[in-house]
């Protein structure tokens, strides 16, 4: 019988270099993926990528998840092709639709994001089969264009793009037009339910099967043998990501007073100190609910909750110090 599938999720907490080894590591131990975040203004996914995919042989390597507003089209292609040069048929384009009040701070304007979603996974895609491709949409506007490859491979490149969906329109659209879904993390497994019937909506109305669309799942995961020491790193994550990720907190089902009480105390950007003072408003009960949090058997239970609920590949995002624990305790 195949050892269950795990991946592991890197943001901003290591040093780069750091990464490398963690990364490498978790090969070691067969993880079969690597998926790097790009949410905050910290750390793009796009070098660390690259990074990871350099120093493995086999790990697959997404983005985990880009946004489809603030990289021209023909260079996003452009990237991926790249990427898939250094790693052929290792990568994976995760993206997704951002989110306010980041993207409006910055001057982007979500507008019908599905249309522009469908827009940008119908043009990338076409370019990557390496199709010269002219396109007039609302969002993207392309005149002949083409993966302009002189020295190199020219066979079209096989890169999944998956949609980091939360909504339930964007999970339509996804089991409408994509490889596969990020499901969000910071949700508790019951939200698959829904989420998987507007995923099935979606694929019935493209005539394809839900059931063969790859369903990876960010799970957050604090494992320490110190049961109390995991769930305090937890719930200073939780502060953050609820107080400043307003879809996070809508679907994770975190009372609106508790949220507006983080804000009230938390600025933009959030210190330290800041999360310290607010982090006793997040209980134990939310950060199990939520998370995969505690001892190494706990965490395995949690996960496996959503393995259960409809998650093909828990992509695990390591809280506190010790990510090898967490490798080992999730390993092959």
């Amino acid at each position: 019988m195949p050892s269950p599938r795990v991946a592991l999720y890197l943001q901003d907490a290591h040093d780069l270099r750091d990464g490398l080894d963690i990364v490498r590591y978790a090969e070691s131990r067969g993880f079969e993926a690597v998926w790097q975040a790009e949410s905050r203004l910290v750390r793009d996914a796009i070098v660390p990528m690259a990074a990871y995919a350099a120093v493995t042989e086999r790990l697959k390597v997404g983005s985990g998840v880009i946004n489809n507003w603030t990289r021209n089209i023909g260079l996003l292609a452009a990237t991926f092709l790249t990427l898939d040069d250094l790693a052929p048929g290792r990568i994976i384009c995760g993206i997704g639709a951002w989110w306010d009040p980041l993207a409006h701070n910055v001057g982007i304007e979500r507008r019908k994001p599905l249309v522009a979603m469908r827009e940008t996974v119908e043009v990338l895609r076409r370019l990557l089969h390496m199709e010269r491709v002219t396109f007039h949409g609302e969002f993207h506007h392309v005149d002949g264009i083409e993966l302009d490859v002189v020295h190199g491979r020219r066979e079209p490149r096989h890169v999944p793009i998956y949609i980091g969906a939360t909504g339930l329109k964007m999970m339509e659209l996804t089991g409408e037009i994509a490889d596969g879904v990020v499901l969000n993390y910071c949700v508790p497994p019951e939200y698959n339910q829904e989420a998987l019937e507007s995923l099935q909506i979606g694929a019935k109305r493209a005539g394809r099967r839900w059931e063969e669309l790859d369903r990876p799942q960010l799970v957050v995961c604090s494992v320490d043998l110190d049961r109390e020491k995991a769930l305090d790193t937890t719930r200073e994550l939780l502060t953050q990501y609820l107080a400043q990720q307003p879809h996070i907190a809508h679907a994770s089902g975190v009372a609106p007073e508790i949220v507006a009480q983080i804000q009230s105390i938390l600025g933009w950007p959030a210190t330290h100190e800041q999360i310290r003072q607010a982090k006793h408003l997040v209980p134990d009960e939310l950060i199990l609910r939520i998370t995969a949090s505690g001892t190494p058997d706990e965490a395995r239970a949690k996960v496996d909750e959503y393995r259960r609920s409809g998650a093909t590949c828990p992509i695990l995002y390591p809280v506190g110090g010790d990510v090898r624990l967490l490798i080992d305790t999730f390993a092959a």
